[in-house]
């Protein structure tokens, strides 16, 4: 079922977006499938340096896929920075939006006269989310906020793959992402605070900020056991702190995830004689995890994964097929959530994507409109708000 804007939460929510790349997207993304009319601010001509951020050669209508998918149904209105009547008009609809979200570097902000302090002066009302790489303060704060780097510098690289490859990155924009979804959360909060209060708020996060709380589970075994740095397996390694069978294992004709469960149990389902060793004995399921692990890879390697998931699933053992993208897309499981649509801008350019994750009162906000041109908006805009 598709969701009508008008009955969405946020329908009536005015969001300004002045941000680039994909944090800040990603949360006024959020906000739009939730009902929000989101204005993209961007600069006249070059735009948000995401439209030229490829992830491949495939681009649509001059602009990245990666910028269609963050930015759908968005609206965009050209603003010169630079230019004193372009942001007084832009101050001028500041004071009747309900949210503002930038991601500029520390400093820029006020040095454009947008900052918070600024705009709750004249609009006590506002809720305004700010993006940072490491904060407003402290060493970091001038280096570039990018995603590779924040990962770097948060210790994540070093609970990803086995234990001979050094520190490995995750393949997504995982600090962009945890940064935009944190930040949303906080001006949903804020919004809330403004319905029983009148007053806003300024919510900050930053890609490090992000980063340290997506790791809370490890960092505080971490911080509780004697600070002993995280060990991961050197064999089929999945996760630093979990004992085997934790991990991913080839099969005669693909892949076997298997999760947590006990030795005793995976030896009996499978009849591993070889596992007898390690029965009852959960601290070795840790300390000799690699050589469990190779025991269970040298039986599941000789037949196929449907033969193993007849006899696994039965038995009530945790596990899954590992599914590329194809055989995701042809699963019955992910046609039933019905996660895909296909948006088309003004001049006929159609982009396949993603939907919301959310559904509100069983309905899935879908949306016809793709991401915009650059101001595309803009002479609307200024005629609705009087810039």
């Amino acid at each position: 079922m598709t969701a009508d804007n008008d009955d969405l939460p946020l329908a009536g929510i005015l969001v300004l977006d002045m941000c680039q790349f994909l944090s800040g997207p990603y949360c006024s993304l959020r906000l739009q499938d939730l009902g929000a009319r989101v204005i993209k601010i961007e600069r006249p001509g070059l735009g948000d340096l995401s439209r030229r951020l490829y992830l491949s050669d495939t681009e649509i209508g001059g602009d990245s896929t990666i910028f269609h998918a963050i930015n759908r149904s968005k609206e965009s209105l050209a603003i010169d920075m630079k230019d004193e009547a372009d942001v007084t008009a832009l101050k001028t609809l500041i004071g009747k939006a309900d949210v503002v979200l930038q991601n500029f570097r520390p400093g820029v902000i006020t040095r454009l006269g947008l900052d918070y302090e600024t705009v709750k002066a004249y609009h006590p009302g506002i809720v305004y989310g700010s993006i940072t790489g490491y904060g407003d303060e402290g060493p970091w704060v001038d280096r570039p906020g990018q995603d590779l780097l924040a990962q770097a510098r948060s210790g994540v690289m070093w609970l990803n793959g086995d234990e001979e490859q050094g520190p490995v990155p995750f393949g997504l924009a995982i600090a962009d992402m945890l940064a935009g979804a944190a930040l949303c959360q906080g001006v949903l909060a804020a919004l809330v605070k403004k319905g029983r209060t009148g007053r806003g708020a300024h919510v900050e996060t930053s890609l490090l900020e992000a980063l340290i709380d997506f790791q809370f589970e490890v960092l505080t075994t971490h911080l509780n056991d004697g600070r002993r740095p995280p060990k991961r397996s050197s064999f089929r390694s999945a996760h630093a702190y979990l004992s085997a069978p934790y991990g991913v294992y080839p099969t005669a004709d693909g892949y076997l995830a298997l999760a947590m469960m006990p030795i005793d149990q995976l030896a009996d389902a499978l009849g591993i004689g070889a596992l007898a060793p390690y029965r009852g004995k959960p601290d070795l399921w840790f300390s000799a995890r690699d050589d469990i692990k190779r025991i269970i890879a040298d039986v599941l390697k000789e037949q196929a994964t449907e033969h193993w998931l007849a006899i696994l699933e039965p038995a009530d053992i945790w596990c899954a097929k590992v599914l590329d993208w194809p055989e995701l897309m042809d699963h019955a499981g992910f046609k039933v959530l019905d996660m895909l649509q296909t948006v088309t801008r003004e001049d006929g350019i159609e982009i396949r994507t993603t939907r919301s994750p959310l559904r509100v009162d069983g309905k899935r906000m879908q949306t016809r409109r793709a991401a915009p041109r650059i101001g595309e908006q803009s002479t609307a805009i200024r005629a609705e708000f009087g810039l």
